[in-house]
């Protein structure tokens, strides 16, 4: 017999059994004749017991001293699948020694401890900042970058901190207020465009500057432009310029080109600039630099995008199938307005999702019949996805908040 200690506790095994299993930390022990190969294969030996000790999890050796035994690896539920797979791989063993059923249980524990720590990973990541203070030791004006950052990235570093990230909410919410305002017929005249035009300096101002003193405060201008809360800070205010640029060169166009050329220019650069005042409607992306529901739903989104798209091409299939459907049992009533398969899909859209507008309604009783199967597959297929979200929506949300108030 072997006398073995691992972790405080004896244990003997047959030499005839560990040799069974020569690519094994013990069978290699039993099989081998040379002392000094032996004693570097465990931990201690101790001589008046003939005693080989191994400083290893002795809770888990008993399954194997047990697979030893039978030939069987087997694994309890309850076991740390990393703790497990390290303690076997000291010991030479593999999994397939394991039972199927055993191995496939673990196999699936072991992706969701993966995944989790993943994800744990990924969450303390999105509110680490990009960098850190320390980064700005020893760097050209170090001390001074160091202060913009503190302001800018860090609102709980100071009082003045606090109030900037307050202010930045406030003049995106003031700024798409403004935007929403400008729509109105009432604010369109000559002090209603004026009093618009000056907040939206105002606030074109803001952010500019809040974006240079991140810019300032960035040890890695590279990095700086990949992070995408940059980018969005980007697009918030290049709208505002490009609109200065493209009212120059309308007012260029104006003087120095034909009249019926300077109504095409105007009327092409009119819907251009359309398109970019749009685009401030961004802006309002802002508002998750400093908002953890807004981040955890982004978490979400990025972390259940098979869920979500799988959810989509559900959507999709149904869309194409009833309205496929309806036109063939609506097609032939006069006045239809089922007069086509892509005439029908938006009455499948509408349907699907549970809103039925009513626009357009099935005047048969097959079409109905159609309908009410459309509704009833709308709210099973809006149904199933929407725990799975919530679930972990929740729990990132949890989880970010915990890391934030930690810090």
């Amino acid at each position: 017999l072997l006398n073995i200690n691992v972790g405080g506790k004896s244990f003997q095994i047959a030499y005839k059994v560990l040799a069974q299993y020569p690519i094994t930390r013990l069978g290699k022990l039993a099989l081998y004749t040379d002392p000094v190969k032996k004693l570097q294969l465990c931990d201690d030996y101790l001589v008046q017991k003939n005693e080989y000790f191994f400083d290893r999890d002795p809770s888990i050796f008993h399954y194997i001293f047990h697979f030893y035994r039978s030939g069987v690896l087997w694994m309890m539920e309850e076991m740390c699948p990393s703790n497990f797979v390290e303690e076997i791989e000291y010991w030479g063993i593999h999994l397939k020694y394991s039972q199927r059923c055993c191995r496939i249980l673990f196999e699936e524990k072991q992706d969701e401890l993966n995944e989790y720590l993943k994800i744990e990973k990924e969450l303390e990541a999105e509110l680490e900042p990009l960098e850190s203070g320390a980064q700005f030791d020893g760097k050209f004006l170090g001390h001074f970058r160091k202060m913009v950052w503190n302001l800018i990235e860090n609102p709980y570093s100071s009082v003045p901190a606090k109030i900037i990230a307050v202010m930045s909410s406030f003049f995106v919410l003031i700024s798409i207020v403004g935007m929403t305002l400008s729509t109105v017929e009432e604010m369109k005249n000559k002090t209603g465009k004026l009093w618009m035009e000056q907040m939206e300096m105002i606030c074109a101002i803001f952010f500019t500057s809040e974006y240079l003193m991140r810019l300032i405060s960035s040890s890695s201008f590279k990095n700086f432009l990949r992070a995408a809360f940059n980018a969005i800070d980007l697009v918030a205010i290049l709208p505002f310029y490009i609109q200065i640029l493209f009212e120059n060169l309308e007012d260029g166009d104006t003087q120095y080109h034909e009249e019926l050329h300077k109504v095409e220019n105007v009327s092409k650069l009119g819907k251009v600039l359309k398109l970019i005042k749009l685009m401030r409607i961004f802006r309002i992306l802002k508002l998750a630099r400093h908002s953890t529901g807004l981040r955890a739903f982004s978490f979400t989104m990025r972390q259940c995008y098979q869920q979500v798209c799988c959810l989509l091409l559900f959507i999709a299939m149904g869309v194409f199938t009833f309205s496929a459907l309806i036109h063939s049992v609506e097609h032939d009533v006069p006045g239809t307005d089922f007069t086509s398969i892509p005439y029908a899909w938006w009455w499948a859209a509408v349907s699907l999702s549970t809103v039925g507008y009513g626009d357009t309604v099935p005047d048969t009783i097959l079409g109905r019949m159609v309908a009410f199967v459309c509704i009833s597959f709308g709210i099973i297929l809006n149904g199933m996805p929407i725990s799975i979200l919530y679930n972990k929506f929740s729990d990132y949300y949890a989880k970010l908040k915990a890391h934030e108030i930690s810090q």
